[in-house]
């Protein structure tokens, strides 16, 4: 069951070969076998799931279930979901238990899906390599000795060891796509405001954005069917339509006009990744597709930019974890000061501390117009470059990092593994969708194929993807690890 999509799998429950308790016991069975040995999860909610794999089949027996009914996924630590702890990976969260569903939560849960617990993540979604959770590194099943990509990390190694056929993730500079490149499956990035932030514990609010990781792009449309559109409750949420995702998988791309950035195949691309990226372009030209190399001049200053822009958001929204309402209280507190100082010393990691103090800094008085204005007004000019581009080319390509998989504890500099997004981070900066599709291996590490689009393009990302994943099988290739937890 474990090797099917989750497109196979709703076909499976459709027809009755399969009921959801059947595969919601097997994957569980499958969580409580290898799940420590991945540390993909940080909670597993069995009892709920078993109850709402129940509920999905009489819902089927009844003949008024949807699509998703039955279906099994994981959420990412990062989504409040009501009566489940929701950590964030930091032990800031260790103790809270979220009263209420995310946006995205209680829409899965309307259309049926059986969620199996939370997964890891970097702490507060800062990172690019899963390595800074409270709760321990998560590995690769790919190879146990590298980083699974961060901060959805632990949501794509579960996706990739088959102990769930899809899961929530959010991308703030590439944290959906990354891990989905470094762990062999599809993540999709949609439009900033395509899906709703609400209950989406805040990074950097104008950057995070919710999406779906699967092994395919198919599925990844069936699953955004169902998330998109316009929330009352987020104010950063579109009013816009939301299209039938699937329905345009098979359109052909004869015509389809490819940019690649010629910012994305320089100094640092590991020349194994740009052979198989290159491999990929080749693809869609014998889909009928035409390429062309584009500029995206503003490209270098992408990454100074966003640690600007980032940190500066996530101090102001992390001023709020205090040890006073909620989250990681200290003991013994001498005074409200020490009370407030201990408490988010020993509740926030180094990373996260890291990025406060960057924040409080470039928003400080004297600091503000210096660093914090400059890179709002650059970031004006890298999203221009994107739709410049846009006029001329229908999508862009390029590698989803510039290396493979990394080893556990290889990047000792911050500077150094800030720079693993270099490819990612100014999609989150323009508030354009990306996705990012398995394209071949480096030895036995996986390799992303990142495509772009302009705003609200999500429909021709996935059918550009779904066609190259109806010609070749990368995204169909299994790590042992998958087998050997059989």
């Amino acid at each position: 069951m474990h090797d099917k999509t989750l497109t196979q799998l709703a076909n499976a429950l459709g027809s009755g070969e399969l009921s959801s308790r059947e595969l919601t016991e097997h994957y569980l069975q499958r969580i409580q076998h290898s799940g420590a040995t991945l540390n993909s999860f940080i909670t597993v909610t069995a009892d709920q799931a078993l109850a709402q794999a129940d509920a999905a089949d009489q819902a089927r027996a009844n003949g008024n279930a949807g699509w998703l009914a039955g279906l099994p996924l994981a959420l990412k630590d990062i989504f409040c979901t009501q009566g489940v702890k929701t950590s964030c990976g930091s032990r800031m969260l260790d103790n809270f238990t979220a009263p209420y569903d995310a946006t995205v939560v209680e829409k899965l849960k309307a259309a049926g899906t059986v969620s199996l617990g939370k997964t890891n993540m970097d702490e507060f979604a800062m990172g690019s390599s899963n390595e800074n959770s409270y709760y321990g590194p998560v590995k690769n099943p790919w190879d146990l000795s590298a980083v699974p990509g961060g901060s959805s990390g632990g949501s794509a190694a579960a996706v990739a060891a088959g102990l769930t056929p899809a899961a929530l993730g959010t991308d703030t500079g590439g944290s959906i796509r990354q891990p989905a490149a470094f762990c062999g499956i599809t993540g999709l990035k949609p439009t900033y405001g395509r899906v709703s932030r609400y209950g989406m514990i805040a990074y950097a609010s104008s950057l995070d954005q919710a999406g779906p990781m699967a092994r395919s792009a198919e599925d990844c449309a069936h699953l955004l069917n169902v998330m998109a559109g316009h929330d009352v409750r987020d104010s950063t949420s579109v009013a816009r339509g939301v299209p039938d995702y699937a329905e345009t998988l098979n359109a052909p791309l004869s015509g389809l006009k490819i940019g690649l950035p010629q910012e994305y195949f320089g100094e640092g691309l590991d020349p194994d990744v740009e052979k198989a990226v290159r491999e990929a372009v080749r693809v869609y030209e014998s889909l009928g597709a035409t390429v062309r190399d584009v500029s995206l001049p503003h490209t270098h200053y992408a990454i100074p930019a966003y640690y600007v822009i980032a940190p500066a958001e996530a101090s102001s929204n992390l001023s709020r974890f205090d040890g006073v309402r909620f989250g990681h209280r200290c003991d013994n507190p001498s005074d409200l000061i020490d009370l407030y100082k201990r408490s988010r010393a020993e509740g926030f990691g180094d990373e996260v501390q890291r990025r406060i103090l960057i924040g409080t800094h470039t928003l400080s008085e004297g600091f503000f117009d210096a660093y914090y204005t400059k890179a709002q007004k650059v970031r004006r000019l890298i999203r221009q470059d994107f739709l410049d581009a846009f006029e001329d080319v229908d999508v862009l390509m390029g590698p989803a990092s510039p290396t493979p998989a990394f080893d556990l504890g290889a990047k000792k500099d911050p500077v150094s593994m800030y720079l693993q997004d270099i490819y990612t981070i100014a999609v989150n900066l323009s508030g354009i969708p990306g996705i990012s599709v398995p394209a071949g291996f480096v030895g036995r590490r996986p390799v992303g194929l990142q495509i772009l689009g302009t705003h609200f393009a999500e429909a021709q990302l996935l059918n550009v993807a779904h066609q190259f994943q109806q010609t070749t099988d990368w995204h169909l290739q299994r790590p042992d690890f998958a087998e050997e937890s059989a």
